[in-house]
């Protein structure tokens, strides 16, 4: 196949996860200072984290791009100014935006700067596209009610200059390219200024005016019925067609999953979008290994969302809001001794005994068995019960065909209870 190689653009939520992202093989990551941002509930970055991810990434020839995506309001107009001025010089490669006037007064503080134009201004057809690019961006991000075949149709009728980004892997949003105004009737906590509560994942039932406290199941299912509950995307399966449409930055979502998922999923789409580049045929033969490594990261079941047609009931989940989770994640990796233990700070329980697997950066994973937990006095422990501790693991097999890395990820495979 003969195509401008694709951008991974890849989520992070935090300083350790922009690290698993490059690490793991994007070409460009998205993080979110500690405001202005459309998930608020993610770790985020301070300034001080933010000037270490830049410098991290763009030693590896990485990009990052920072969302300012919220819709503003009249009193968050002083704080972004302020904001910007902060911001200026760290080294940003663009900034996501999806208000008018945040566009505006990027424009006026930080000119030169790169915009992308966010999917949260739902950008539905070539002259939108159009629109933004005479402005000044050089980026926008497709609206999640975009089929492959209008995203091609735009890509022939914006101007060549302008790139294309879209959403290919993660949750889907049941409102209009996120604009959702649930979680701010129902908590006071806007979606559209960052602090979402995902009100779409909770189970509703049906109350009759007369009876109140009584409630109504919507289906008679005694699991309840999660009537806003989308599966997530998943676009695997359809490397080709991404490319053929036009799309040049692949983009994943997820700013509040856990390192895990972002390993995976960086991995897996890297390693897919290379063989596709380097042969389709090679790209077909893999797809049994591209969907088992994609469903080691949680999910809620996969759809492929609007491209192809507009989704039906099956692209809901009605009787759970779980995810279903193959793997459990350990730590990362954050130093090899010279004795040959890996040092970790815990994430989830495991045991002397058990078999732990080691991701391999290019694709390539070790199961070892764990011979020995030590804590940070160096005093053994049968388990590993508590979350943020410091600990070594010595294995019982030895290192001689592969080597782990610090800064790979470990995880278990999820046994269920």
């Amino acid at each position: 196949m003969n195509y401008r190689k694709p951008e991974l653009l890849i989520p992070a939520g935090g300083l350790s996860t922009l690290k698993v992202a490059v690490d793991y093989g994007a070409d460009a990551v998205y993080i979110g200072g500690q405001q202005y941002g459309l998930r608020a509930k993610a770790g985020n970055f301070t300034k001080e984290e933010m000037t270490e991810g830049i410098e991290y990434a763009h030693k590896r020839n990485v990009k990052v791009y920072v969302t300012v995506n919220i819709f503003a309001h009249n009193g968050d107009i002083e704080g972004i100014k302020k904001y910007f001025s902060e911001i200026k010089d760290m080294g940003i490669d663009a900034l996501i935006i999806s208000d008018p006037g945040v566009f505006m007064l990027a424009k006026e503080m930080l000119p030169g700067m790169e915009i992308h134009i966010s999917t949260q201004a739902n950008n539905t057809n070539y002259m939108t596209y159009n629109f933004w690019h005479k402005m000044g961006a050089k980026r926008v991000v497709a609206a999640r009610e975009l089929s492959l075949k209008e995203i091609k149709e735009i890509r022939e009728k914006a101007d060549s200059e302008m790139d294309i980004e879209a959403f290919v892997h993660g949750a889907m949003c049941i409102s209009y390219s996120g604009r959702c105004l649930l979680s701010s009737y129902f908590t006071g906590r806007d979606g559209n200024r960052g602090a979402c509560t995902h009100p779409c994942r909770w189970k509703y039932a049906i109350t009759e005016e007369t009876r109140q406290g009584e409630y109504l199941p919507i289906e008679e299912d005694d699991r309840g019925t999660y009537i806003f509950n989308s599966k997530d995307l998943c676009m695997i399966e359809y490397i080709p067609e991404l490319i053929d449409s036009g799309i040049y930055s692949f983009k994943i979502e997820g700013r509040m999953k856990t390192a895990l998922y972002v390993a995976a999923a960086t991995r897996t789409y890297r390693q897919a979008i290379d063989d596709c580049l380097f042969s389709e045929e090679l790209y077909r033969s893999r797809m049994d290994y591209y969907k088992q490594e994609i469903s080691a990261c949680t999910f809620r079941q996969f759809t492929t969302g609007f491209y192809f047609s507009k989704p039906t009931h099956e692209s809901q989940i009605y009787d759970n809001n779980t995810y279903v989770k193959n793997y459990t994640f350990l730590g990362i990796i954050e130093e090899v001794t010279e004795e040959g233990r890996i040092v970790i700070t815990q994430k989830n329980k495991f045991s002397v005994g058990e078999k732990i697997s080691v991701m391999g950066f290019s694709g390539t994973d070790k199961e070892f068995t764990v011979k020995a937990i030590y804590d940070e006095e160096m005093k053994p422990m049968e388990s590993a019960p508590h979350p943020k501790q410091k600990l070594y693991i010595e294995f019982k097999e030895n290192f001689s065909e592969f080597l782990p890395e610090k800064g790979m990820v470990i995880r278990t495979k999820h046994c269920e209870a």
